[in-house]
């Protein structure tokens, strides 16, 4: 299995317009994507900012690619998302998960 991680920040209303996003637009886009296993959006307060980090699961990078295209490496982002980010990776970072812990 696959962890992408993408970060991003935002002022508080954009990271608010994000979440909204993230809720209306790209969980239905992963949700088609054959492979797609979760995610998750977790957002800190960062000085007067907002940090937004995009966690995803995948069965595969092949899975991965399906999404993201042939440079999986490169991020996702839609011109609506662009809009209310101050800042954004230009490129994911991928993680084989090797162990996962279940709660009681």
């Amino acid at each position: 299995m696959i962890l992408r991680e993408w970060r991003a920040r935002a002022r508080p209303e954009g990271a608010d317009a994000y979440e909204a996003h993230f809720r209306a637009e790209v969980g239905s886009a992963l949700a088609s994507v054959e492979g797609f296993r979760g995610g998750y959006l977790a957002r800190r307060l960062f000085g007067d900012e907002v940090e937004l980090v995009v966690l995803t699961t995948w069965e595969s990078l092949a899975a991965v690619r399906d999404f993201a295209g042939p440079d999986p490496v490169r991020a996702v982002i839609q011109p609506a998302a662009r809009r209310v980010l101050s800042a954004y990776d230009d490129e994911v970072r991928h993680y084989e998960i090797v162990a996962t812990v279940d709660a009681p």
